[in-house]
């Protein structure tokens, strides 16, 4: 099952477009059945979790505990028999053939347990108010701005019909090596190499002391951020954000 893909957002005139905060939580569909990731891995939700949600609608949403959580609801997510207590499921579309307003439309409609919100979608007026919006956001300690064209249809994979918004950039890249820690790091692992793009580099920054002393393998994807790529193609002020192992 593809989900639609957001596509960086580059100055397209903003008026008439849903805007909503770009929530840091873990992708989920709810396929009637199961929580999947955009992947089709399933999350092993309590049965509490899922009890109430539609058999009959395809949800497209976020499992998420609040901003600056994402690491902790990775760890709940990718793992068995964990406690779920403070997880949301925040969601944002239906998956199905009608333009955005009508999925809307029938989302707000649906009887859903506490846990599971309809997050909130604002028609965007102008320029001036999307940036108030993304200040808004910013200021409340989330991480950026998703649009949605208003008429628009769910496209599976990339769409310019869904835009984000968001200071910084993140991306996958893959582990080829460490580098030794010093100081009070020694005897643990300094950096992750990782080669993107080409180009191999080092992501030392955010990284855990549990994780320096057993770091991802050589070969796992991990997700980091940066923001934008020097003249040589390399990113910027790389920062770890997680091994890419719940999906």
């Amino acid at each position: 099952m593809t989900v639609m893909l957001a596509k960086v957002y580059e100055n397209q005139a903003p008026r008439g477009w849903w805007l909503s905060e770009k929530l840091d939580g873990v992708r989920a569909i709810w396929n009637g059945r199961t929580l999947v990731s955009k992947t089709g891995k399933v999350f092993h939700a309590p049965d509490w979790f899922v009890a109430e949600l539609p058999t009959d609608t395809i949800l497209d949403g976020e499992l998420w505990e609040g901003r600056g959580m994402f690491q902790q609801t990775v760890g709940k997510v990718r793992s068995l028999n964990a406690d779920w207590t403070g997880i949301k499921y925040m969601v944002f579309d239906v998956m199905a053939e009608d333009v955005y307003e009508t999925r809307k439309s029938v989302l707000e409609k649906l009887t859903m347990p506490g846990h599971c919100r309809v997050l909130e979608q604002t028609r965007c007026k102008s320029e001036d108010h999307l940036y108030d919006f993304e200040e808004d956001v910013l200021e409340s300690g989330g991480e950026g701005v998703m649009l949605r064209k208003r008429g628009s249809l769910y496209e599976h994979g990339l769409s310019f019909n869904l835009l984000k918004m968001k200071n910084y950039q993140d991306d996958e890249a893959v582990v080829t090596g460490y580098t030794k820690g010093k100081g009070k790091h020694a005897g643990r692992i300094g950096a992750l190499i990782v080669s993107y793009m080409g180009k191999v580099f080092n992501i030392g920054t955010g990284i855990s002391d549990n994780m320096r002393r057993v770091p991802p393998k050589i070969g796992s994807v991990v997700t980091f951020s940066f923001f934008g790529l020097t003249t040589a193609g390399v990113p910027r002020h790389a920062s770890f954000i997680t091994v890419r192992d719940y999906e």
